[in-house]
């Protein structure tokens, strides 16, 4: 009741408010700390909070039209203007994700922000996301810059916002308030006026920025201004060998190298290069498949006919942008045969040690991309035609190149095909897809001659698939019988009329 009411009052002690959870529906004063400048009341309620740096945080996470958001802040209030500044985190993006690389700015300082409005593209090792701003603003400053690896809850940016969104927070010590008090002094939030790069240049030399005086338009800082005072003070020794080093910095997986004249010839010099994204993904899932006891399969596979279907679907095709390969028919004919040999198409828990036998046939497609090799999955292609598999993979493919996939359409896959053919090779020994129980790498189809069953000789279009499999669950037998089911179908694609539904 008391706390009810010192919230109606909304009280001014010495020029500042006191502060207390927006959120928080039920509120019960716990203690006060105060000193001759500033007093603050803490509240307990059922929004939890944390505290960084001295100062608390809630974090509740809001996902909006497949970009995240955040209600996480760090809020100091501006008496004298009326506003307010607040932190803006990067949210708990997915189930298990720990940190997130950060793409691409879509705002800079200075920027007016609307709410929900996309402020930043960040990639974890699941998918590409916007992040969206929670709060109406203006940037004030930009903590990071592309291709910085930004842990959950780390602050992304700070705002600039009106003071009726200011999540009012309070300390809970006396420490922590001079702590408030005095990071809001050192921090000069609008101050100093710099870009990313500089600021963690001078983070890098431990200079606190503030005290660097800039010499760029309206005072603002700039990389010489960095690097002159980091002389001045003795922290490096030739501030020209430091500028081009730090021009030069290395980012991203372009491979440079620099080379300089020598007695004894040309000196390359080794680059440190950091796993991002879908490579830094692929680390882990490739340690676990590791440990899996796996045995392969090689089969070779007549594709003439294939190559016959294909050509009648390319010529009474009248939609332009669908163009038809055999990857389609091979997806079709695949989900066929798993028809038949379900435990093929199922997921293994190692510490219940059951197999879930999947209903759904969600073939992951692994796809080659700038960015890194991404298994995003057709889902349910037991129920879509040919023609449709065509469209799908044309469109998840697509995406992929822009490194727009989406989380769902990387997850809940339960057997991948591999086209290694595409770029060349006869066969490959594929690692499996975990928690998924087979793995098939596809090599380039080849004309070879065969002999038929009179002795005669003619040219066959051959391919040869590699099956890789988990030993635990699947025998010899069984992909043997299953590699023979695909083999007949594809071999034979008029039999596909025969299973139709």
């Amino acid at each position: 009741m008391i706390g009810r009411r010192i919230w109606s009052k909304r009280a001014w002690v010495t020029g500042h408010r006191w502060l207390c959870s927006r959120t928080a529906p039920g509120l019960s004063p716990a203690t006060v700390c105060s000193d001759h400048t500033s007093l603050f009341r803490v509240f307990s309620s059922s929004t939890s909070f944390r505290c960084v740096d001295g100062i608390p945080k809630s974090s509740i996470a809001h996902h909006v039209k497949r970009s995240w958001c955040s209600s996480q802040a760090q809020a100091s209030s501006d008496v004298t203007s009326g506003s307010g500044i607040v932190d803006v985190p990067l949210a708990q993006t997915g189930e298990g994700i720990a940190e997130c690389e950060l793409l691409k700015w879509f705002v800079k300082e200075g920027d007016q922000v609307e709410a929900f409005q996309p402020i930043c593209e960040v990639q974890s090792d699941k998918a590409t996301i916007e992040i969206t701003s929670r709060y109406q603003g203006r940037v004030a400053q930009i903590h990071y810059v592309p291709g910085d690896i930004v842990k959950v809850g780390e602050i992304l940016l700070k705002m600039m916002v009106a003071e009726s969104e200011v999540p009012k927070q309070t300390c809970n010590s006396l420490e922590n308030t001079k702590s408030l008090d005095s990071d809001l002094n050192t921090q000069n939030i609008g101050g100093v006026l710099s870009t990313p790069p500089v600021r963690n240049l001078a983070k890098k030399y431990g200079i606190d920025i503030n005290e660097v005086h800039g010499t760029g338009d309206d005072g603002r800082v700039l990389k010489e201004d960095v690097l002159k005072f980091a002389l001045q003070k003795g922290i490096i020794e030739d501030s020209s060998a430091s500028s081009t080093s730090s021009s030069d910095e290395f980012s991203g997986l372009e491979e440079s190298y620099s080379h300089q004249s020598a007695k004894a010839g040309w000196i390359c010099e080794d680059k440190t290069v950091t796993l991002r994204g879908f490579q830094r993904a692929m680390v882990k899932s490739m340690t676990m498949a590791a440990k899996v006891p796996h045995f392969h399969f090689v089969e070779e596979i007549n594709c003439n006919a294939l190559g016959k279907l294909k050509e009648s679907f390319q010529r009474s095709n009248s939609d332009s942008s669908v163009k038809h390969t055999f990857l389609p028919s091979l997806i079709k004919t695949l989900s066929m045969a798993i028809s038949k040999y379900p435990l093929v198409n199922s997921c293994f828990t190692e510490e219940s040690l059951e197999v879930v036998l999947k209903g759904s046939h969600n073939i992951g497609i692994a796809m080659d991309t700038p960015y890194g090799l991404v298994v995003p999955n057709i889902k349910n292609v037991q129920s879509l035609s040919i023609l449709e598999i065509t469209k799908e993979l044309s469109r998840l493919l697509q995406l992929a190149l822009e490194n727009k996939l989406r989380p769902e359409d990387i997850s809940g896959g339960t057997i991948t095909l591999s086209n290694i053919g595409a770029i060349g090779g006869k066969y490959g020994s594929p690692l499996l897809n975990l928690p998924e129980v087979a793995i098939i790498a596809i090599g380039r189809i080849q004309k070879v001659p065969q002999y038929a069953d009179d002795g005669s000789v003619y040219p066959a279009s051959v391919m040869t698939v590699n099956i890789g499999a988990d030993h635990r669950v699947l025998d010899g037998a069984t992909v043997a019988r299953f590699c023979k089911e695909w083999k007949q179908l594809i071999e034979n694609p008029e039999l596909l009329m025969l299973h139709m539904t």
